[in-house]
C-alpha cells in the first residue's frame, strides 16, 4: 500500500514538474495510460491514480475515450487539506464519519450541476466496476490483485461525483484522501472479508448504482438520501470486519 502511493506521488511529482517547465504546455496530450505504465515501470491502477489527482489538481483533463489534456495551471489559491495519512483502521472509520458531513451535500450538488460528460464518465467507471466484478479471476492471481481491480473505479466514482458538484474543494479533499478512502485497501479488514468478497462489492456497487440513478434524474434530495446511506454502510461494514 506505501508503495503505490509512493509510485503514484512519484508520478504525480513528475508530471507536475514538467507543466511548470513547460516541457508539457497548455493543450499538450499526455501520452496513452500504457505508455506511461511502460516508461515508469508502473501497474495501470497507480497511473489511474495519478491522473486523478492531476486532475483534482486542475493541471490536466480527461476526455473519455479521447485523452488527458494539459490545463493553464490553476492559481495558487486553493483550500488545503493536512497532508495526515490514513494509517490505522481507526483512521479509515474517523475519515469515513468526516465523509458523511461532506459528500452527503457534495452529492446533492452533483445531481443539481453535473454535466452529460461526467455522466458517460460515472457511467463507465461503474460499468468497469461491474466488469471486474463478474469476471473469472484466474487462479494464479492474488487476493490482492482481484481486490485492486474494484480499488480504482470506486475512487474514480466519488472523485467524479466531487467534481460534478464544481466546487473545488470537494475536488481537493477527495484528490488528498486518495484510495486510502476505500476501506478494503486496508489489508486486515479485506483479509477478515475475502470470504464474504463478492457480495460485499456487490453491494458496494449497487449503492453506487442508486446514486448514480439519482444523478442521472438530477434528484438531489435522492443522491444525498443515497450517498448517506452508502458511507452509513461503509462504516458499519468496517466496524464489523474490526469486530472479527
Amino acid at each position: 500500500m506505501t508503495k503505490s502511493r509512493s509510485l503514484t506521488q512519484t508520478l504525480v511529482d513528475d508530471f507536475t514538474q514538467q507543466v511548470a517547465m513547460k516541457q508539457l504546455k497548455t493543450g499538450d496530450k499526455l501520452p496513452t495510460e500504457m505508455s506511461i505504465m511502460q516508461t515508469f515501470g508502473v501497474s495501470r491502477t497507480v497511473v489511474r491514480e495519478a491522473l486523478s489527482k492531476l486532475q483534482a489538481a486542475g493541471l490536466v483533463e480527461t476526455h473519455h475515450g479521447i485523452g488527458t489534456f494539459v490545463l493553464e495551471p490553476p492559481a495558487d489559491s486553493r483550500f488545503r487539506v493536512s497532508g495526515v495519512p490514513l494509517i490505522s483502521d481507526g483512521d479509515v472509520q474517523t475519515a469515513l464519519e468526516f465523509r458523511l458531513g461532506i459528500e452527503v451535500e457534495c452529492a446533492g450538488l452533483a445531481a443539481l450541476r453535473r454535466t452529460p460528460e461526467q455522466m458517460k464518465a460515472m457511467r463507465a467507471v461503474l460499468d468497469e466496476f461491474e466488469q471486474n466484478l463478474t469476471e473469472k479471476t484466474p487462479k494464479k492471481s492474488t487476493f490482492n490483485q482481484s481486490l485492486g481491480n474494484t480499488v480504482a473505479p470506486d475512487f474514480q466514482f466519488h472523485l467524479l461525483l466531487a467534481q460534478a458538484a464544481h466546487n473545488r474543494y470537494f475536488v481537493d479533499l477527495m484528490s488528498h484522501l486518495g484510495t486510502s478512502i476505500i476501506p478494503r485497501t486496508r489489508l486486515a479488514v479485506a483479509k477478515k472479508i475475502s470470504v464474504q468478497m463478492p457480495a460485499y462489492l456487490s453491494r458496494v456497487n449497487q449503492e453506487h448504482e442508486t446514486i448514480y440513478q439519482a444523478v442521472v434524474r438530477q434528484d438531489a434530495e435522492s443522491a444525498r438520501a443515497a450517498a448517506r446511506l452508502h458511507l452509513t454502510n461503509s462504516r458499519e461494514r468496517m466496524r464489523l470486519a474490526q469486530a472479527v
